[in-house]
């Protein structure tokens, strides 16, 4: 009889708690829940606040006008505009109204989510430090700004695993704005575990052909015969944690059962025939096809349903630097349905009371032109200083706006929210002390908020 080493033992250890992280850790939650799963609907580029949802009318005069050094304050500015030397302020061209019971005022070009606005939690008050994507981007997934950590997703699917033992605690879906087709590109990194084993990292769904790759058989394959293909290996795999314990050999193993469960739970998941036709209608005619925001957002819905954690949908092109009345409507048309009835079908079917949906991206955008300002066309650069997202369900406050900036759309006034404060939200949300949630890789105890983040109590119901 082959006697396992220390090192294997350790390594089986590994192995049967890998086998059993569906359920999590036994120490979560700290406290009584009040959202089960998230629906984070990123929106990679930056979203232009003031012509979305923070409404500033007394731009219109200004227009044309110098940015004030009083508020620029000498802030840092892009290498795309720190050359220019002037700073024409570029108010809103689109039309904003008051919405619903809680009053919120909307731009034009969302007309969907101005239905909505009572079930939302608007923040208009967020803030970073990172002024370009990439920076910025890990910030938002990871609570850091350099490339290494676990992204958010991989946090939450190591500290509470899945609902379902047949599918990911953690699922990604990425979709192309039409506005800006040539956007900044994603890492696969920003739904990456970092220093957790990858057994907790997002997994992609693909648009086109098997959802996750490798998902079918070949031809000739049957279903019986990768049970014993995957026995046979899992056979071997263990062999070798046993003289070397390494942990990703235990993660290999737990991905190859994963796999083997879901050639059953996505095809059913993914088959969306016995959707009815006022479901397309609500979403919206891109429901239908694959790899849309719309067909995201129904899939998201479907997910969320089947009990999986973190759903996260990337949708791009939000990078208005110029041609932004061009660009802007698309990237809305994309979007602004789809969103509002995620929220209306979630609402509906009595799950957006412990569902969690959050949308925004990774700073906002500038008050000033970038490039030349004319009557009909404008840019904005980066702008980390001050930007807007919003929240639903899962214990957010329904109908308020939190937080305000000056006059100008440029600096915080009241009730500032950092990346930090946010994460440390989202956690507490979900039954978790964002202190608490640790895990020690190199000597240290690192979490998702860093050594900061304060929870906002006042976005809690």
């Amino acid at each position: 009889m082959r006697m396992p080493t220390r090192r294997g033992f350790l390594g089986m250890v590994g192995l049967a708690s890998l086998l059993n992280a569906a359920d999590g850790s036994p120490e979560l939650p700290h406290f009584a829940p009040k959202a089960k799963r998230v629906i984070y609907l990123f929106q990679s580029g930056g979203p232009s606040q003031m012509d979305l949802f923070d409404y500033k009318p007394g731009l219109k005069p200004l227009a044309k006008t110098e940015l004030p050094d009083s508020i620029r304050q000498g802030q840092r500015l892009t290498g795309m505009t720190a050359a220019q030397t002037s700073f024409p302020v570029a108010p809103s061209i689109y039309e904003f109204q008051q919405y619903g019971q809680s009053g919120a005022w909307v731009s034009s070009l969302m007309p969907n989510t101005a239905k909505v606005v009572d079930q939302l939690c608007f923040i208009k008050s967020m803030y970073t430090e990172q002024i370009n994507h990439d920076p910025a981007v890990t910030f938002f997934q990871s609570g850091f700004q350099l490339a290494g950590r676990p992204s958010i997703g991989a946090w939450l699917s190591y500290g509470l695993g899945s609902e379902n033992q047949n599918l990911p605690a953690f699922v990604v879906m990425i979709s192309q704005g039409s506005g800006n087709p040539n956007d900044q590109p994603l890492a696969d990194r920003q739904w990456g575990s970092g220093f957790l084993p990858s057994r907790y990292q997002g997994v992609k769904f693909r648009a086109q052909g098997d959802p996750v790759l490798f998902l079918s058989d070949p031809a000739g394959f049957s279903r019986a015969d990768r049970r014993r293909f995957i026995d046979d290996v899992s056979k071997l795999d263990q062999l070798n944690m046993e003289d070397y314990g390494d942990p990703e050999i235990a993660t290999r193993i737990a991905q190859y059962e994963m796999a083997y469960k879901m050639q059953m739970s996505v095809p059913e998941l993914t088959d969306f025939s016995k959707e009815p036709d006022h479901t397309f209608e609500l979403y919206g005619p891109d429901a239908r096809k694959p790899g849309t925001f719309a067909a995201n957002c129904l899939l998201a819905r479907r997910l969320s349903e089947r009990g999986v954690r973190f759903v996260q949908l990337f949708h791009r092109g939000w990078d208005q630097h110029t041609f932004l009345p061009k660009q802007l409507p698309g990237q809305c048309r994309d979007t602004d349905q789809a969103c509002a009835a995620l929220i209306q079908d979630l609402s509906e079917r009595g799950l957006l009371k412990d569902t969690l949906v959050v949308w925004g991206g990774e700073f906002g955008r500038t008050v000033y032109c970038q490039g030349k300002l004319t009557p009909d066309n404008y840019g904005r650069d980066h702008h980390p200083r001050c930007f807007t997202m919003w929240m639903a369900g899962g214990g957010v406050k329904p109908g308020i706006t939190h937080g305000e900036t000056d006059d100008y759309c440029y600096n915080v006034v009241k009730d500032p929210v950092h990346v930090h404060d946010l994460h440390a939200t989202m956690l507490q949300l979900l039954g978790i002390d964002h202190t608490r949630l640790t895990y020690k890789f190199q000597g240290r105890n690192f979490r998702l908020t860093d050594v900061s983040g304060n929870v906002v109590k006042d976005l809690i119901t």
